[in-house]
């Protein structure tokens, strides 16, 4: 299955790609807020955790934009 399939892959009638995107910036947003939370000294979890989910924000973001990508290019 080719990836631009695979981006508009209907899941309760919306692409893939859109609820990729829709995680994507909640994980950048709870990371934020994580590392906000930290710097005021009101941890809501650990900082560990800080730089986990940045790394999985980042993941997802590039295998949303590799998706986004391979419908112009594959």
């Amino acid at each position: 299955m080719p990836l631009s399939e695979i981006a508009y892959l209907s899941i309760l009638g919306k692409p893939l790609i859109f609820y990729l995107g829709i995680l994507t910036y909640l994980l950048f947003v709870f990371t934020a807020i994580l590392g906000y939370s930290n710097f005021r000294g009101r941890p809501i979890l650990p900082f560990i955790w800080h730089p986990r989910i940045a790394a999985a924000a980042l993941i997802l973001a590039t295998i949303h934009g590799l998706l986004a990508l391979s419908v112009y290019f594959f």
